[in-house]
């Protein structure tokens, strides 16, 4: 049986409705890869309308508009962008508004 090398990443409010979807599954082929690289990849797969939403146009950063989880914890309790993920982790992406 082949060994399942994917990452299962959710969608959740208005990110899946930009991507069309609620779950998107990336391959990992390395035992680690960094975070901000599967972003990208999820950044292609979900498309340009999610990606505007999702990435800031000045700092090129989703933390300032999502809740980045990485198997229910938050990012900023781990390394950020940097954190190492490995296959059968599930990432959720959750927007935040701000208002003022």
């Amino acid at each position: 049986m082949k060994e399942d090398t994917s990452v299962k990443v959710e969608l959740l409010g208005v990110y899946r409705k930009a991507a069309g979807v609620d779950r998107i599954f990336i391959d990992v082929k390395a035992p680690r890869v960094k975070l901000q690289k599967v972003i990208s990849k999820i950044c292609e797969l979900a498309g340009p309308k999610f990606e505007a939403m999702f990435i800031d146009p000045e700092s090129h950063d989703p933390r300032s508009s999502s809740l980045i989880l990485v198997n229910g914890r938050e990012i900023g309790v781990l390394k950020g962008l940097e954190t190492r993920i490995v296959a059968g982790d599930v990432i959720t992406l959750l927007p935040v508004t701000h208002g003022g």
